[in-house]
């Protein structure tokens, strides 16, 4: 109980920014109450800029308006589910906000899925009509899936007319081997152009009461803590209090109406999803929209547009820090730096400061907490930890294989609870039974994540629980072999996993990729040494192999989970 009395304390709110509370009322509200009040407000504000194409809140609510309109003429009810494979555009958020507005639940799909995750998850879901980049359906139609309706719609439609060719080239450039389907399809029944429906139908939404507490607003799919990836049941009060907490954290540093974001992280993943598109929308702030995350667009847009908050994840942060264009910009002048959906890790924070002479707010969420969970208070970052928690929200560090809460500076399982927590997983109660746990009379979220917290309350990032690995009994962490490897000025990525090994349990494996001048000249022995001098021996890798590059996951994470995967063949 010593221990547990540690975390009900909150030494956190010790840190937190003048004048921000503890706890706060949420808003008893839907995300579609939100919306509408936002669209109201700001009628003559640019909501949305795409490459030059600005549409304002009066034009998006007029368009959303219309889309909701549509999905109740093809059907749709409340409660129904809508999957969404979409690239970040206007149109993503178009149609997110119009099948609110329309009673269903969202489902966003990957843009780099394939066909069997595709299959799984609209079948999964129960989705009945899909949203589709026209580029991307290809997958759809070999996953054979049974729909209702399938929308269609091309990038280009809202962009200026002089960059509509060359958005047609830029996408050829990223999504290989991908084209749209002949037009003849829409021959086909149940098939639709997603501008002639908006033309079609009049903005003259229905009218949906919703239960907020219950009531869904999207079905993000996500792995949670093993097995194929099982869909986080959201609420409305989910989403609306992770912003709210989330605006309120920030103190008085923003403006409702004022700030621009960058909004580069893709809307289909919960951080994109519910800290930029609809955080940002809510607040009346400007998205500067991307399809793809080009270094030279961003750094542009950053000093064209006048970005004010830019958020973002560690790979991009290190290939800024590298950029020879990253002096372009005026840091100074966004207010806040915020790094999230993974470990940001020492060096590349340090380095991004010495560079830029600002630093980065890491944070940290999982889908299973509408993204948002934690936050460095404004001003008082701290290199290597991801924060404290938000107002409402609790965490704790508990025993991996248990339930008692250990003391300060230990290493264990990191468990939160608050009103951004997720109502369990879509038909998974066993799943659901085994990360919603009850302690003392409250619900907490087991998150897999190996973490510690310090005096202050700050919270300390190590590893996920599966990526933890046995050398002779002993924990080694990837992430910390990681974070060595990368500190070495020859070694540009790496990635670690444990490999089994009979006689020591699981060796350390790092797979490394070098800068291009260290090529065939470092060499396997020298980074076994460079580790040795900077780690417990228990921790160096064994083996070390040289590749190309390392696989990723979406939002720039190393996939370990691949790298284990690629062991197995």
């Amino acid at each position: 109980m010593v221990a547990a009395t540690v975390y009900e304390e909150r030494p956190w709110l010790k840190f937190y920014r003048e004048g921000v509370p503890s706890d706060v009322d949420v808003p008893e509200e839907s995300v579609v109450d939100a919306f509408d009040k936002a669209t109201d407000k700001w009628q003559n504000k640019t909501a949305l800029v795409f490459y030059g194409s600005k549409i304002s809140y009066r034009q998006l609510r007029d368009q959303v308006d219309r889309f909701a309109t549509t999905l109740a003429d093809l059907g749709i009810k409340k409660g129904d589910k809508v999957a969404l494979l979409l690239l970040n555009s206007p149109q993503f958020i178009i149609a997110y906000f119009g099948a609110l507005k329309a009673g269903a639940t969202l489902t966003p799909i990957s843009p780099v899925y394939v066909s069997l995750e595709i299959k799984h998850q609209i079948e999964d879901s129960g989705a009945r009509i899909l949203i589709c980049q026209d580029i991307l359906y290809d997958h759809v139609e070999k996953a054979n899936v049974e729909l209702d309706a399938v929308i269609l719609t091309d990038i280009t439609e809202y962009l200026p007319r002089l960059k509509r060719i060359l958005g047609k080239s830029m996408l050829r450039a990223v999504y290989q081997r991908m084209s749209a389907p002949p037009v003849e399809i829409f021959e086909r029944e149940g098939f639709y152009k997603f501008q002639e429906l908006l033309k079609k139908y009049p903005p003259n939404p229905p009218t949906i009461e919703f239960d907020i507490n219950n009531d869904l607003v999207t079905l993000p799919y996500t792995g949670g803590t093993t097995g194929l990836p099982k869909g986080a049941m959201i609420t409305h009060k989910n989403i609306v209090a992770a912003e709210h907490l989330g605006n309120i954290f920030s103190g008085d540093i923003f403006e409702p109406g004022k700030e621009v974001v960058m909004a580069y992280l893709p809307f289909y993943h919960i951080y994109g999803q519910s800290v930029v598109m609809l955080g940002g929308i809510s607040q009346g702030y400007t998205l500067v929209i991307f399809t793809t995350p080009d270094l030279d667009d961003i750094l542009n847009s950053i000093e064209s547009e006048k970005a004010t908050l830019f958020y973002s994840v560690p790979s991009l942060y290190e290939a800024l820090r590298d950029y020879a264009r990253t002096d372009r910009v005026n840091w100074k002048r966004v207010k806040l730096l915020v790094s999230g959906a993974d470990a940001l890790l020492e060096d590349t924070a340090r380095g991004w400061e010495k560079r830029t002479n600002t630093k980065i707010h890491e944070g940290w969420g999982m889908t299973e907490t509408s993204s948002v969970g934690m936050l460095s208070p404004y001003g008082r970052p701290k290199v290597g930890s991801f924060g404290t928690p938000l107002p409402n929200t609790m965490a704790a560090i508990a025993d991996p294989d248990g339930t008692d809460f250990l003391p300060v500076g230990e290493i264990g399982e990191l468990l939160v609870r608050g009103p951004q927590v997720m109502k369990g997983y879509w038909k998974r109660p066993e799943e659901t039974a085994k990360v919603l746990v009850e302690i003392n009379g409250q619900t907490w979220l087991r998150t897999s994540d190996l973490a510690s917290m310090d005096e202050e309350g700050y919270f300390y990032f190590y590893d996920r629980k599966r990526d933890m690995i046995k050398y002779k009994g002993l924990a080694v962490f990837a992430r910390e072999v990681e974070e060595v490897l990368t500190s070495h000025p020859q070694i540009k990525e790496a990635g670690v996993i444990g490999v089994p090994d009979a006689d020591v349990g699981e060796n350390v494996k790092a797979i490394v990729v070098l800068e291009t001048e260290a090529r065939g000249k470092l060499m396997e022995g020298e980074v076994i040494k460079y580790c040795e001098e900077r780690l417990a021996h228990y921790k160096c890798p064994k083996i070390v192999e040289f590749r190309g590059e390392v696989p990723k996951t979406d939002v720039g994470k190393v996939s370990r989970r691949e790298l284990r995967e690629s062991e197995e063949i």
